[in-house]
């Protein structure tokens, strides 16, 4: 199956890349804002000329638009599109990692025992999730972000470069935390 990168611009043309790096065979970008090479349509036209019976689709709308980002995966996924993860090779993943759709996860990123790692969310270069963490869905952790265990980051949430979230940490959903931040910790439970 074909895959389709929705987007178009810097982040669609790196996840473009990690999907040729994951093996896939990238049929073109779609945009429903810019024209441009390799562009083959928008989402609503894609339906007709690149059905989902044949392609599956990445989504490679940026942070700064988490709510559009997370309404054109399900709009696409509610017209059949299936939304299949991509690990690079480099990346680590734990065997017992429960992952979501439509992850990006690139090289050097590093997914310890037990983390839930939600639909489309996106790990950047360096990223350590630590053992029995919890990344929401829709949610992106900038290169060198650290989630320790048993943090839990809420959804459509951006977490910084360099950004630490301590053990137990809790991230509300719908963050922005620009970089280097502290959250407050969590009492474990017994």
């Amino acid at each position: 199956m074909k895959l389709l990168i929705y987007g178009s611009q810097d982040f669609g043309q790196t996840v473009a890349a990690l999907a040729s790096d994951c093996g896939h065979e990238v049929a073109g970008f779609v945009d429903d804002f810019n024209h441009g090479p390799n562009v083959v349509g928008t989402s609503q036209s894609i339906r007709q000329s690149h059905p989902p019976q044949s392609h599956s689709i990445a989504i490679a709308i940026g942070y700064k638009n988490l709510p559009a980002r997370l309404a054109a995966w399900l709009a696409l996924r509610e017209e059949g599109y299936l939304t299949p993860s991509l690990i690079h090779p480099r990346a680590y993943i734990a065997r017992d990692v429960r992952m979501g759709e439509g992850v990006i996860v690139m090289a050097g990123a590093i997914v310890d025992v037990r983390a839930r790692i939600h639909d489309i969310a996106v790990l950047w270069p360096g990223v350590c999730v630590n053992h029995d963490a919890a990344i929401g869905r829709n949610t992106f952790l900038s290169p060198s972000t650290t989630i320790c265990g048993h943090a839990d980051i809420g959804g459509s949430s951006f977490i910084g470069a360099g950004t630490a979230v301590v053990d137990y940490g809790v991230v509300p959903e719908s963050s922005f935390v620009p970089m280097l931040s502290r959250w407050t910790r969590r009492t474990p439970q017994a």
